[in-house]
């Protein structure tokens, strides 16, 4: 795929999509996590930040959930800020969830676990970043 069409799948994404998961969402505000779910709650997404040390309690005001599996509604969209060796059990999870897109952020990637959320029909884009992708839009 060229980047003129990785550019109109991702508009079309983030059209299309209401509901994220957000792993790896940071209470810490300097956070590259943090500032991506501040733009995506001011951009009237549903987000869902998924991460256990923070079960119970809520990140930007929404309720924190240990794990993709824990969250009790239909998720569109999986954002991880975790660490590549992560992305294979993210990706299981994305698979029961019925998820429709695994986006990971920039300088995240493993080659196996992206090819099986493909095979399984998940959109997968990789080493972007959805604040980034607002700008190019608003750019354009």
């Amino acid at each position: 795929m060229n980047y003129d069409d990785e550019d109109r799948l991702i508009d079309s994404i983030l059209a299309n999509t209401k509901t994220i998961a957000l792993i790896g969402a940071s209470v810490k505000g300097e956070r590259p996590s943090n500032s991506v779910m501040r733009n995506l709650l001011k951009r009237e997404y549903q987000v869902f930040p998924v991460n256990p040390g923070h079960v119970g309690g809520k990140i930007l005001g929404q309720e924190c959930f240990a794990k993709l599996t824990d969250i009790p509604h239909e998720i569109d969209m999986v954002d991880v800020f975790r660490h590549s060796d992560a992305v294979p059990e993210i990706v299981e999870e994305a698979i029961k969830c019925q998820v429709k897109t695994l986006w990971l952020q920039l300088e995240i990637g493993h080659a196996e676990a992206e090819a099986k959320a493909r095979k399984n029909g998940i959109t997968v884009i990789s080493n972007r970043c959805p604040n980034i992708e607002f700008r190019r839009q608003e750019s354009s």
